[in-house]
This record gives C-alpha cells, structure tokens and sequence, in this order.
C-alpha cells in the first residue's frame, strides 16, 4: 500500500501503529521498577539519640452507665450522687487519670451529659468514649 499513489477508489488508512508506544512505557517500567529502590534509601534521617525512661500507660478508670440507669465506677455499682466524690479521690491519687465513659445505646443523651458534666466538676480533663466495634447504627 506504501508504494501506490492514491486513486478515487482509495481511502487513507486509519490505523494507529502502537508498538512504538508500547516500547516507551515498557522502557519507563523498568526505569521505575530500577530506580524505586534507589528513591526510598535517599529518604535517610539521621535521628538524634537519647536516654529516656518509657513511657507509662495511663491509669483508665471505667464509669458505665447500663440500660436501667445505673451508674459503674470500675464495674462496680455506685450511687449517682457518689460519683463525684469518688473521681476526686481518683483524681488525687493519679492526677494523669483517663476516664472512658461507655453508655448502653438505650440510655437517654441527656442523663449522659449529666455524666459528662459531674465528670467535669469533679476535676476529670481526660475523657474518653468507650464504643464496641461493629456495623453501623440504622438511619
């Protein structure tokens, strides 16, 4: 076909010759695949070195409220109106004191904020939420 001249009957080729494309993005494959290594080992920090003692794991103090409204400080059931009085004594034995909250889903929000609230005036900065892994709540 290279050598004819075109003619009426003729129409230009319209295929598109894809193996030079092909060679390039094998060759840069194999750039990259060679060089990779080579980008990771420049990436060297040198770190200064120091003596220190490892840290402690923080104290956690477990305050639950179940279904029927009652209130568990380390799984043990404790009169509402105690639960400040017990955080204090908490907090001044281990100032660094981390108190993760877990409420049954069926628990009414605002008793929960109560909670939250006795928690602060006792003292409590550290708050954590205790959830148990699993599907998503329902719309």
């Amino acid at each position: 076909m290279a050598g004819r001249a075109l003619s009426s009957n003729d129409t230009p080729m319209a295929e598109i010759n894809v193996t030079p494309l092909v060679d390039v993005m094998l060759v840069l494959l194999v750039i990259f695949i060679v060089m990779a290594p080579l980008f990771a080992q420049a990436l060297r920090v040198d770190l200064p070195q120091a003596e220190a003692p490892p840290l402690a794991e923080p104290r956690i103090l477990d305050v639950e409220l179940t279904r029927s409204g009652e209130v568990r400080v380390d799984h043990r059931p404790i009169d509402a109106a105690e639960l400040p009085v017990r955080i204090r004594q908490f907090l001044t034995e281990t100032p660094e004191l981390v108190i993760r909250l877990g409420a049954d889903q069926a628990v009414p929000y605002g008793r929960v904020a109560a909670i939250i609230a006795d928690l602060q005036r006792a003292g409590a900065e550290k708050l954590a939420f205790a959830t148990q892994p699993g599907s998503a709540a329902p719309p």
